[in-house]
């Protein structure tokens, strides 16, 4: 079996997994709370659907299209991580049984976008070089930090970014401009962002600890 195969497996029994969590509460507590994180998920696996369409694509067209895809739906992949704002005790249902709900669901979407920023990665650096592939990846979970800042705080969605690009670029401007004026944002993009790098970091040990050992 193929190692994309593998992962298709593991993945499928990670979705299976938060589906059956959630279908055991609704069951318990009568109610569809939590259920927005199904939503959440099937956007968490558009970048990493994208991601393998581009390390795949052999037209310049495709690969361009499959590339903004994933680059505007990646912060949906850890966004979910934010979605444990919501945790409150929710009788009948146990804290701890929510505990684990939420973190199946975040813990899920966080491998799914580092499933697809390594596929992208890993696409670009045979191309252009490792240099290229670690720059790109670094950008992507930085921009991921602002992008959960958008979502949450905003309550902005990726797809704004085609529909509404006007209002968008404008924001993006404004605090670019005047950084110290918008320290929040700031704070939530660099706390996010670096933190998403360490953890991407500990997610590719395996494969730098390969490449130092490679002569």
């Amino acid at each position: 079996m193929s190692d994309g195969a593998k992962r298709i497996l593991i993945f499928a029994a990670l979705m299976a997994w938060c589906a059956g969590l959630l279908f055991l509460r609704i069951v318990r507590a009568g109610t569809l709370t939590y259920v927005f994180l199904v939503w959440n998920l099937f956007l968490a696996a558009i970048p990493a659907a994208a991601a393998a369409l581009f390390a795949i694509s052999r037209s310049r067209l495709s690969q361009a299209l499959s590339f903004v895809v994933w680059l505007l739906f990646l912060p949906n992949a850890p966004y979910i991580v934010t979605d444990f704002i919501h945790l409150t005790p929710r009788p009948p249902v146990p804290l701890w049984y929510d505990v684990a709900l939420l973190l199946s669901f975040a813990g899920t979407g966080l491998l799914l976008g580092y499933s697809s920023i390594s596929d992208v990665q890993n696409a670009i650096a045979r191309r252009f070089g490792a240099g290229a592939g670690w720059t790109t990846a670094f950008a992507a979970l930085l921009l991921s930090g602002f992008g959960i800042y958008l979502g949450r705080f905003l309550r902005w969605n990726s797809w704004d970014a085609i529909t509404d690009p006007l209002d968008m670029l404008g924001f993006m401007a404004r605090h670019a401009v005047h950084p110290q004026s918008h320290l929040r944002t700031l704070a939530v993009t660099m706390i996010y962002g670096i933190g998403l790098t360490l953890g991407y970091l500990a997610y590719q040990v395996p494969r730098l600890r390969m490449n130092m050992q490679s002569p």
